[in-house]
Parts: structure tokens; C-alpha cells; sequence
């Protein structure tokens, strides 16, 4: 280590004299790569309809290559973490963040059907899937032994922040210069990340002679895995699924991945404009979502650190399956009080979840295969928006209205509170049921 690197005090190592903890600076652009990966995503329920209409696609059509950017996204997650331990997080999101530049341009010259489920969906749901959640659970657990949950509540809240940055812009240019303006904004700030990422993003505390910000000593190190990234994944799936604490993440997380970006990030705009709401102010009042997300998902960090994470998912679950069933009677033409409620509690609510899983994830599953394991909890979140955008769809095209769509979506919820409250309250894994293929 150079003197430059920091001073040790004991066996803690500090950051240079009057500068902060790199900590911070990695925090914050992997926020950067997590906001830009959610800006296209967060693009999809406002250009439906245009795309829709230049091309004559059914909402099958359109909603499918959603469903297929969702599933992608979530199946992606646990691979990217495998990749992230093996060849570093910097290569890995650099990568990512490249292919959704490039595939969100090459969305301007499509022309076909298969092309929209070329470019939506497979690569753009791979490139974002690589920096899905588990890129902030995997840089929260090795740069941050204090405030973690804290930290992994902001890096939760990026999906909002991109969402509220980028989805007025996004509407505005698709009712006005056209939606490839939109995909336009998208590719030019991937691209800008992605250089970012490659210059300032660091893999790994020991990388600069530190210790991850509020640890007072070394962790013991943990071996490099000389698996491939793919049979690592697998091999931890195989491992953990024997236990009941993952499944109950699963499908906790499933359900939570349908009743947020498979129903209501996917469906919300149509829906209103079902009710007579112009498309531009329920994009504005899903931005707004945005705004209360930040702080909900914040706030649940800070939570996570000093509340039982499994009361605050049973929580979390119920006051959203309350708000599904109330969604009808508050969607209109105008924007009733009824409907701010709606905003704000949905806001609140959207990802708090992901603290109290990742925390849980961590004590019950460990460092070491706590990154994976959340990335295949995840790929269950996002299984459950592709099948939760798709249903939805379908309900759509056959009943004419989305009512059954959020009856649907709330039943789910409260069955997520019955798992949550299931999942064993300390990791004593000698207690814990063990599934065998008997049962």
C-alpha cells in the first residue's frame, strides 16, 4: 500500500486526511449506473401506446416484449452477481451499460415485431438485468459494514430516481418530437455511464489497501470461486433451495415483482387513459410515485437496520394489496384526492421491500452467497412482472377494464404477508425445515 492509500490505526485502515471513505465514491456511481438502468424501463408503460399506433402491434404484442424484458431482467440478476465475483463489477457493469446504449438506439430503426422483442426484449432486459438490484446488494455488503441498510435503501431508490428524472421527459418527447427521441435520451446516458463506471467504479475495498466504511477489522477473506460464473450460479441455487427461507423469498419477491413493475409500472398509464386521464399526466403522477418511492425506500433502509425485516415485509405487502383493491374506484378522468392518496402510499410502499430481503438474504445465507442468492430471489421479482404485465394484458384485451387485473394483484399481496411472517426469525439453520425432494 502506498502512503497515499490511507493510514492504518490498528488493523483499520482510513482514507487519506481530509478526504471521504471511497465508499462513498463507489456508492454513488453505482447509484449513476442503477439510475440509468432504470431509465428505460421505467419508459415502457409511456411508449406503449405511441409504438402501438405508428406500427399497428397489438397490446399482446407490445406487452409480451415487456414480459420478456421483465423475465430477462430478473433471470439475468444471479448470473450478473456470479460475473461480479469472478471478473469484477466494474467489467461487468461497463459491459451492461454499453448494450443498453447501443440496443435503445437500435429501437429508432426497428421496423418488425421480432425486432421490438430483439431489442426490448432480450438485450435491454440482459444489459439492465446485469445491473439489477443485486448490484446494489453486492457493493452494499463490500464497501459498507455500517449504515448497510441505509445504504442498500438508496440504492433501491434508484429505480425511482430514474423514473422521476426521465419518465416527464420521456412522455413529453413521445407526444411531441416522437418516442425515439425518448430511446435517443436513454442510449446517450448509458453510454455516458458506462465511461464513468470504467474510470471511478472500484471492485473491492482491499483494491485500495480499505476496509469497508465502519468496519473496525478485517473480515476473514473469502476464497475467490474458480467455478464459472454459470455453474456458480447454479450450484448456489441448488444449495439454497433446500431450505425454506429461500423460497419464502421467492415468492414474496414474485409477488412483489408483479404487483409493482408487472402491473402498475407496465399498466397504470393505459389504465387511466382508459378512465379518460391524458397519457402525459398519468406519466406525471408515476413520476410522482418516483418522489415518495425515494423516500419510502430510504426510510426502509433505515428501518431494516433496527426493526425484524420479516414485520416490515408482512407490512409492506398488506398496505399494498389495501391500495390495489382501492385503485379502481379512484382512477378518472382528473385527478381526484382519492387518487393522490393512491400516489403516496403506492410511493411509500413500491420497493421498500428490498432492504428487509436483502438483510435477510445476508443473515440467513451469508457474505459469501448472499449476492447470488438475492440474484436469483430477484430474478424471481422480475419473473413475476413479466407474468403479472403479461395477465394483465390479457385481462385487459378480454374484459375491456383492468378491474380483475388489481383484484388479482391484492390477493397476491396478502398471501405474501402469510410467507413473509413463515420465514424463521434468526438463521439458526439446525432449526430450520429442510426441503427434500420427498417433501
Amino acid at each position: 500500500m502506498t502512503p497515499d492509500d490511507g493510514d492504518f490505526v490498528g488493523e483499520r485502515v482510513l482514507p487519506p486526511r481530509g478526504l471521504p471513505h471511497r465508499a462513498w465514491l463507489v456508492a454513488a456511481v453505482t447509484l449513476a449506473a442503477l439510475v440509468a438502468a432504470a431509465a428505460f424501463r421505467s419508459s415502457t408503460g409511456v411508449l406503449l401506446e405511441p409504438v402501438e399506433a405508428e406500427f399497428g402491434w397489438s397490446r399482446a404484442t407490445t406487452s409480451g416484449a415487456v414480459s420478456l424484458n421483465l423475465v430477462l431482467y430478473g433471470l439475468t440478476a444471479p448470473f450478473a452477481a456470479a460475473f461480479m465475483e469472478r471478473f469484477g463489477v466494474r467489467r461487468t457493469v461497463a459491459v451492461a451499460l454499453v448494450v443498453v446504449g447501443l440496443s435503445s438506439a437500435a429501437t429508432t430503426v426497428m421496423t418488425s415485431a421480432w425486432q421490438l422483442w430483439l431489442l426490448w426484449g432480450v438485450l435491454i432486459g440482459i444489459g439492465t438485468g446485469a445491473m439489477a438490484l443485486v448490484l446494489g446488494a453486492v457493493v452494499a455488503n463490500r464497501w459498507f459494514e455500517r449504515h448497510r441498510g441505509l445504504v442498500t435503501g438508496i440504492f433501491s431508490a434508484a429505480n425511482a430516481t430514474g423514473q422521476l428524472l426521465f419518465l416527464p421527459v420521456i412522455a413529453r418527447a413521445a407526444a411531441g418530437p416522437g418516442w425515439r427521441w425518448a430511446a435517443g435520451v436513454v442510449a446517450v446516458l448509458a453510454l455516458l455511464v458506462a465511461v464513468l463506471v470504467a474510470l471511478l467504479l472500484t471492485d473491492h475495498p482491499r483494491d485500495r489497501g480499505l476496509l469497508p466504511w465502519g468496519a473496525t477489522s478485517a473480515a476473514p477473506p473469502v476464497a475467490a470461486s474458480t467455478e464459472s460464473p454459470a455453474r456458480r450460479a447454479v450450484s448456489t441455487l441448488v444449495r439454497v433451495s433446500r431450505r425454506w427461507t429461500f423460497w419464502a423469498l421467492v415468492l414474496t419477491f414474485w409477488v412483489c415483482g408483479w404487483s409493482t413493475n408487472g402491473i402498475i409500472q407496465t399498466h397504470f398509464v393505459p389504465a387511466a387513459h382508459d378512465h379518460g386521464m391524458p397519457a402525459t399526466t398519468a406519466a406525471g403522477l408515476l413520476a410522482v410515485v418516483g418522489v415518495f418511492d425515494i423516500a419510502g425506500t430510504v426510510g426502509s433502509g433505515w428501518l431494516t437496520d433496527r426493526v425484524d425485516p420479516r414485520l416490515l415485509l408482512a407490512g409492506y405487502y398488506g398496505g399494498r394489496g389495501l391500495s390495489l383493491l382501492a385503485l379502481d374506484a379512484v382512477l378518472a378522468p382528473g385527478v381526484e384526492p382519492g387518487m393522490w392518496v393512491f400516489i403516496v402510499f403506492y410511493g411509500l410502499d413500491w420497493v421498500a421491500t428490498v432492504p428487509p430481503t436483502v438483510a435477510l438474504c445476508r443473515t440467513h445465507f451469508g457474505v459469501a452467497d448472499s449476492g447470488v442468492v438475492f440474484g436469483w430471489v430477484f430474478a424471481s421479482h422480475m419473473v413475476g412482472a413479466g407474468v403479472g404485465a403479461s395477465v394483465a394484458g390479457w385481462v385487459r384485451t378480454a374484459q375491456g377494464d383492468y378491474h380483475w387485473a388489481w383484484v388479482g394483484a391484492a390477493v397476491l399481496c396478502f398471501a405474501a404477508v402469510a410467507l413473509a411472517l413463515a420465514i424463521p426469525r434468526r438463521p439458526v439453520r439446525e432449526q430450520e425445515p429442510v426441503l427434500s425432494p420427498l417433501g
